[in-house]
């Protein structure tokens, strides 16, 4: 039981680093092909805040955000395989940052095609934190291994 639970984190926790590995590869000076793709991203989510809730988010230079980003998949990702319940924290918070910032299906209309792609992928990263939850509650559900001293036999005789 426990090599398919190995084994599952494993195959989960890939996703993660693969994408973190890639956009490490890319990252060269300027924070590669992640940051020119998540700079228009950015700055439609921080006008969206505003509009809404009136709210300034932070300005945020998109290289360390794409940073920030590759270190929280790598790392949470290889703590996450050996069954780390930190692990599965820093993968939430990455997802938790970046689901809304990259698949902003809010700022186009319903009709438009790119409206069903991206809240199809946002929908899909949300059962992925779904999923990291589950793993969460059913890490803190288990009860720890209890070490007992057994009993001391009595003597007879």
């Amino acid at each position: 039981m426990a090599f398919v639970s190995f084994v599952g984190r494993v195959l989960f926790a890939s996703v993660f680093i693969l994408s973190a590995y890639q956009e490490f590869n890319d990252f060269g000076v300027d924070g590669g092909p992640a940051a020119k793709y998540l700079r228009p991203k950015f700055s439609a989510f921080s006008n969206h805040v505003l509009t809404h809730t009136g709210l300034q988010v932070p300005e945020i230079q998109i290289k360390q955000l794409v940073a920030a980003a590759i270190a929280l998949k790598g790392i949470g990702g290889l703590l996450f395989i050996f069954g780390s319940s930190l692990g599965a924290y820093l993968l939430l918070l990455q997802q938790a940052i970046a689901t809304p910032i990259l698949y902003d299906f809010y700022n186009y209309d319903v009709e438009k095609k790119e409206y069903t792609q991206l809240f199809l992928k946002f929908t899909q990263n949300l059962a992925l934190f779904g999923a990291l939850l589950f793993f969460i509650g059913m890490k803190n559900s288990m009860p720890r291994r209890q070490l007992r001293k057994k009993a001391p036999k009595t003597k007879t005789g």
